[in-house]
Formats: structure tokens, sequence, C-alpha cells
């Protein structure tokens, strides 16, 4: 009976001494990663990458105007419905590229289409941001 009892006790720090090489292992595994440094090779910098940027479609979608319509009459809504918008006729529309105004314009028909004739290209500046310089608020 020693002998099994002396060979359970071998297996088992066996096993712990397995145990303790795999978690010593793990924790010399874990390195720093070098990297050489990265050389430029393409061309200059935005010479190719601006032609691949112009190529590229963007949505443009244009405001007319507002209303604030209660939920209630939302639902009241059908065809033959008209809703009064906040603009009035003669008044510029809005053109907006992701959420951002960039111009305005005159609502007109092309080949009997609807289109927009640019009236004005806007500014990168907020409308904050022109209240403080004109001195509004």
């Amino acid at each position: 009976m020693a002998e099994t009892e002396q060979a359970e006790t071998e297996q088992t720090q066996t096993e712990q001494t397995k145990e303790g090489q795999t978690e010593s292992q793990q924790q010399t595994e874990a390195q720093n990663a070098e990297f050489a440094e990265a050389q430029d090779t393409g061309p200059a910098p935005g010479e190719e990458n601006l032609d691949l940027l112009l190529d590229i479609s963007m949505p443009v979608a244009v405001n007319l105007g507002k209303t604030d319509v209660p939920f209630r009459r939302l639902l009241q809504l059908g065809p033959g419905s008209v809703l009064q918008l906040d603009k009035t006729v003669g008044e510029p529309a809005e053109l907006y590229v992701q959420d951002i105004n960039f111009a305005t314009g005159d609502i007109v028909v092309v080949d009997g289409c609807f289109a927009v004739r640019i009236k004005e290209i806007l500014g990168t500046e907020q409308p904050d941001q022109v209240a403080e310089a004109t001195g509004q608020q």
C-alpha cells in the first residue's frame, strides 16, 4: 500500500510540476512586440488618394421646409392631406451633405423633374460662430 501511495504522490507532483511549467510558460510567452519603422513608399500624400476621393458619390438632401405636427394629426394624414411648411414661396431651400448645410438654392423644374439652382455656397463657420462674429446672439 505504501508503494501505491508513493506512486500517487509522485503522479500528483508530476502533474503539479507540469501545471506549474504550463503557467510559467504562459507567463513568459507574452512579450512586447517590436516593429520596424514604416517606410513611405507611395506617391506624395494627397496626389493619388485625392483622385480616388473625387469619384465618391455623396448623397445630397434638399430641405424645402419643416413643420411640427402633433402625433394625433399624423395618424389622421392620408391621400390629399396638406402639410404647410415654415418657408414661404421664393425662400431658398437648404442643401445638406451628411447633415451639414453647405448651400442654399431655388427649387426649379428641369425636364419635368424638380431640381435646385444653387444660390449660395455656405462657409465652414457654424451659426454660433457667425453670430459671435457679427455681435448677434
